[in-house]
């Protein structure tokens, strides 16, 4: 097992995750991390080099929806075939993290963005493209999944030195504790305060809309220009995707980073532990309110609403909240209505079949 767990410990393999394999499985199988994503296959490694995977049938007809597919970080059991040219994935290991999000528009399903995330690094502009509420989003996401939240704030060099401390105080306004770290890939100051986090064998993330810098700050923390960027539109300051893919990237330094796709809508649902975690002055407040049930719209004696009109909590952030409260609640009641009318039509057609054999049979 020490073996093992030393091939692929610069992969970011803790031994802990040992004791999720069955002693029969680490015999038969390698274990492997998922380094990119591509539709229908798999990047993975075994701590040689990167290999193409594909999934075994029984993953996928037993698949109850996008999470029990592989996601980028993910540890998986696999068999290596033709000296270590193809690969067949197994299962995979329970994670330690799993970043996801709705998927976009009217569908309501998971989208998943990485597994076994140590940081996310949350890349937002100084220009227009910052905004506390989508910041809010990301936070809550993180948080929900347990990972360790930074605050990036790009093109430093485009505010002056009052500047940043401002947009850094109204950050810190909403979590004091925050690490929030300006920068710029234009000049490259703040660049060696980035480097400074990054730990071999951890495995972060880079969250954020797309033209915010993350494929340009990529670039720069591995010292070459290996992935394409691409321009900002001047009329609005909108980015366009540079990234269209997942995949995780080891640094020089033996730190592992993943960049993802720039989100321009962040659907949260089932994140009751994100949302106390970030508002948590309201949460605080709520054990004030007259009524236990209170949900801070417009009950009598609801300290939240009183505290929006004193100015103890900005009306922004208030509506922010009970925004993401809405969509968390009516997101995950959808996807169980969603799942439970997929299991029962599955049970019909099985049904069906059933009986279409037996008449065969007659």
């Amino acid at each position: 097992m020490d073996m093992i767990s030393n091939r692929i410990e610069t992969l970011g393999f803790e031994k802990r995750f040992l004791e999720n394999i069955d002693p029969v499985d680490l015999n038969k199988f390698d274990i492997a991390r998922v380094m990119a994503v591509h539709k229908d296959s798999y990047i993975i490694n075994n701590g040689k080099n990167d290999v193409f995977a594909e999934l075994i049938g029984k993953m996928v007809f037993s698949a109850d929806s996008s999470i029990d597919y592989p996601a980028v970080g993910d540890w998986v059991l696999a068999t290596f075939f033709d000296k270590n040219t193809f690969s067949i994935i197994h299962n995979i290991l329970p994670r330690k993290s799993l970043l996801k999000r709705k998927t976009p528009g009217k569908k309501i399903a998971f989208q998943l963005i990485a597994a076994n995330i140590d940081v996310a690094f949350i890349v937002q502009s100084m220009d227009a493209d910052f905004n506390l509420r989508r910041l809010e989003r990301y936070l809550v996401m993180v948080k929900e999944s347990n990972i360790k939240p930074v605050v990036l704030l790009s093109k430093s060099d485009l505010i002056d030195a009052e500047g940043i401390a401002n947009r850094v105080a109204e950050i810190h306004g909403i979590m004091p504790l925050l690490d929030v770290k300006p920068f710029s890939n234009e000049n490259e100051s703040g660049l060696n305060k980035i480097k400074a986090l990054l730990v071999p064998g951890q495995t972060y993330c880079l969250l954020g809309s797309s033209g915010v810098g993350k494929t340009t700050l990529l670039n720069n923390l591995i010292g070459e220009s290996v992935f394409t960027t691409k321009t900002v539109r001047e009329k609005d300051s909108k980015g366009r995707h540079a990234t269209t893919s997942r995949q995780l990237i080891t640094l020089d330094c033996k730190a592992m980073v993943i960049d993802t796709p720039g989100m321009r809508e962040l659907g949260n649902f089932s994140v009751e532990i994100g949302i106390d975690e970030i508002f948590s002055e309201i949460i605080e407040l709520s054990k004030q309110c007259q009524f236990n049930d209170c949900n801070h719209a417009n009950e009598k004696g609801c300290a939240v609403i009183e505290a929006v009109k004193k100015g103890q909590v900005s009306e922004k952030r208030y509506q922010n909240y009970i925004k993401m409260k809405k969509e968390s609640a009516y997101y995950e009641m959808s996807y169980l209505e969603k799942k439970q009318k997929d299991k029962q039509f599955g049970k019909l057609c099985k049904t069906v079949m059933k009986h279409k054999r037996n008449r065969e049979n007659k």
